[in-house]
């Protein structure tokens, strides 16, 4: 009977048991998770701010999830090497665990730059678990004055969760615009005002360079005083147990299609994995939920004995700001083609004939659409474009091409 033994226990851990489960129904399943709660959906942790949910209804797998699946769980626990050779992973307090086959799902920590004085600061907090979550929620008051250091998705997600709640938000970003890793500066631009008619203010092109206390002194000279500062600038791979042991790593740990990394019988998923992305045809890391999934399913059915690849994995963001809803995915090369209205924004962006693709702002119905035609490379002569760009109807493609995709008269 094989031992498999799972370091993470996020969508990327879930996948891998699901994915074995498929294949091996009687192997032992071990998952060493960090956090001591069962398996949550982190996305949501801002909607728990808002009071959109609660901590049961965030779960992203039932109460019997292990136990249905013949697993155990071990909370509050640190892997802290990887010996590869005696397939053994040693744990914080000493515990060692052997192995057959090893899945890293650690999935990534925040990047928190030397700031200055960062020690003098008393309130301050990450944005990236629930325990994150919980503590920063015990220090705000309707009074607090917050401030945000990165503008990205986690820290535009802290303001909408904190908003109402506090006295004022101000968010800062080196960047000259807001979702910079996503957005480009026009479709920035309509995010940012949707925003700042909510009440947050933004310092961008602007960051902290030291802190003194509750006050924050600018690059730009000025300074800014608060009571609670949140630390969002960006996020790091965990990736140091798989170097650490001689595997191959760049921003993530490096994969093939199948999840292996170049290490005998260890594979890696989710937001420490660098993984193929079809839109660019190189690998990067794809740290978004439903991928981590995808990808741990792969590893698990493949270190099951079964045989499974990832396919057209493409970097995809579904994000909303107080009712304002947000799709990318793809690359942003080639030439850009938009449909514009008074509320809404749609950019695609088309080289050699294929979409490779796009930003929707306001109107994101049947984006999948748009997604498929990405993933599987649809040649858009072959279908109707001009009127995918107004509307995503399965009327673009034609007849034949329906008939295949969907069966039937149609």
């Amino acid at each position: 009977m094989k031992k498999y033994l799972i370091i993470g226990n996020g969508a990327a851990a879930v996948g891998c048991i699901e994915g074995i489960r498929s294949v091996d129904k009687a192997g032992e399943i071990t998952v060493i998770s960090e956090e001591k709660r069962h398996v949550y959906s982190r996305p949501l942790i801002s909607y728990y701010l808002e009071g959109k949910t609660d901590a049961e209804r965030m779960k992203y797998r039932s109460d019997s999830f292990y136990d249905d699946n013949g697993c155990r769980v071990i909370y509050g626990a640190k892997a802290v090497s990887v010996d590869s050779s005696a397939k053994r992973v040693k744990l914080e307090d000493g515990t060692e665990l052997s192995y057959d086959e090893l899945c890293v799902a650690a999935g990534s920590r925040p990047f928190v730059p030397p700031f200055a004085g960062l020690d003098t600061v008393e309130k301050k907090f990450s944005f990236m678990t629930l325990d994150d979550a919980l503590a920063l929620e015990a220090a705000i008051t309707k009074e607090s004055r917050v401030l945000i250091v990165g503008a990205g998705l986690i820290g535009l997600k802290c303001a909408e969760g904190i908003y109402g709640r506090v006295g004022s938000i101000t968010v800062c970003d080196l960047a000259d615009r807001v979702l910079s890793s996503i957005l480009d500066a026009d479709c920035a631009a309509v995010v940012q005002k949707r925003l700042e008619e909510a009440g947050i203010s933004f310092m961008l092109g602007d960051t902290a360079e030291r802190f003194d206390g509750d006050t924050a002194y600018m690059k730009s000279g000025k300074s800014v005083e608060f009571d609670v500062l949140v630390l969002a600038v960006g996020v790091r791979a965990n990736t140091e147990l798989v170097k650490n042991a001689g595997g191959e790593v760049n921003r993530g740990i490096v994969v093939n299609e199948k999840m292996e990394t170049s290490l005998p019988h260890i594979t890696a998923a989710g937001d420490c994995a660098e993984g193929f992305d079809a839109s660019i045809g190189a690998n990067r890391v794809l740290a978004i939920l439903p991928n981590a999934y995808m990808q741990g399913h792969v590893a698990g059915v493949n270190i099951a004995g079964g045989s499974a690849d990832l396919g057209s994995a493409i970097p995809m963001n579904s994000i909303g700001f107080f009712g304002y809803h947000i799709m990318t995915a793809g690359a942003y090369e080639g030439e850009m083609l938009e449909e514009r209205s008074d509320e809404t924004v749609k950019r695609f962006f088309v080289k050699d004939g294929l979409l490779r693709g796009y930003i929707l702002l306001g109107e994101t119905e049947r984006a999948g659409i748009y997604t498929a035609l990405i993933r599987e490379k649809t040649p858009l002569d072959t279908i109707d474009f001009e009127l995918t760009k107004k509307v995503a109807s399965n009327a673009i493609f034609s007849r034949e091409i329906r008939r295949k995709k969907f069966g039937g008269v149609v």
